[in-house]
């Protein structure tokens, strides 16, 4: 069969069929509600930092290639800026910005990559992946902590030059002690001393953090099974086009301008072009907001990944040959 022996195929399947897990589950009242936020409370506060203190603590940042993360990040920064800017300076505006930003790396990445591209696509998506998270996972963070504070506020125009001082102290110093930029730095220093994670921290590590995309994917679809869609879809739309077609242009144009070509510049834009990442999700039940349009966006962007990832990969190999 030609069709399920393709990457984006083999990649994708499982994506939606943890989702539709999930959805089972909810749809049943297997899992109320009311226990998603403290699935996500678990997920955010336990699952994930067991996963990137462990993946950032064999991250040695002097091996490091820069060159494809400054391609990635000279598109990525300046789209997430933009549609701050076009959805608004508010909580909501920020996750939908996210949203369109923040690629399923791990999760379908890792998969897809591995398996159209081999071991030299995976180490260059690996490079990625080591920074990825830290950037726009921080800058999400304080964007959402000083927009958090300036609604408590009633707007920037209420703030004092020393308020505002204080509030982006206080937003760095939330986004820094923070269950995903924390254990990104920890695990960055654990690296750099060269010390090995002794076995029986390591193993109960890779345990929890293997659990993390399963779960992840499950409390979208069980958020999907209690959450009416009703009028979001235009919404998700806007979201899942700004990050599996636009982001994937952007990106494309900025690695080429950095003089990548070949398997590199393929790899960049097939990563920029997988659905929205599970971590957005994660977001907008931490703030509690926007999560019914992030839901219906991480379905829709997963569904369209289908024909989208298969025409970036049709369209890299032919522009490389």
């Amino acid at each position: 069969m030609i069709v399920a022996d393709h990457p984006v195929f083999q990649a994708l399947v499982p994506v939606f069929l943890l989702i539709a897990a999930g959805w089972v589950a909810g749809w049943r009242g297997w899992i109320g509600a009311a226990a998603v936020k403290d699935l996500s409370n678990l997920v955010f506060v336990l699952l994930i930092p067991a996963l990137l203190f462990r993946t950032m603590s064999q991250v040695r940042l002097e091996q490091l290639d820069w060159r494809p993360i400054a391609a990635y990040f000279s598109a990525v920064l300046p789209w997430f800026a933009l549609q701050i800017m076009a959805w608004g300076w508010h909580p909501r505006g920020i996750v939908l910005a996210l949203g369109g930003t923040f690629s399923n790396l791990v999760m379908i990445g890792i998969a897809l990559v591995g398996l159209a591209y081999g071991q030299a696509g995976v180490v260059t998506l690996l490079t990625l992946i080591a920074v990825h998270a830290l950037i726009l996972l921080t800058l999400a963070s304080v964007a959402l902590e000083l927009a958090e504070a300036r609604a408590q506020d009633g707007g920037a125009a209420a703030l004092s030059r020393a308020r505002v001082l204080r509030t982006a102290l206080g937003a760095l110093r939330a986004a820094v002690i923070h269950p995903i930029p924390l254990p990104i730095a920890c695990g960055l220093a654990w690296g750099a001393l060269g010390w090995p994670l002794p076995d029986v921290v390591d193993r109960p590590l890779h345990l929890l953090g293997q659990a993390f995309g399963p779960l992840a994917l499950v409390l979208v679809g069980i958020s999907l099974a209690h959450t009416p869609l009703a009028g979001r879809w235009g919404t998700a739309l806007r979201v899942a086009l700004a990050k599996n077609i636009v982001l994937p242009v952007l990106v494309a144009l900025c690695a080429w301008a950095w003089g990548l070509r070949g398997l590199p510049w393929t790899v960049l834009v097939v990563a920029a072009g997988v659905p929205v990442g599970a971590n957005v999700f994660l977001f907008a039940q931490r703030y509690r907001v926007a999560q019914e349009d992030v839901t219906a966006a991480t379905a829709v962007s997963t569904a369209l990944a289908v024909p989208t990832l298969s025409a970036w990969m049709l369209l890299t190999a032919a522009l490389t040959r």
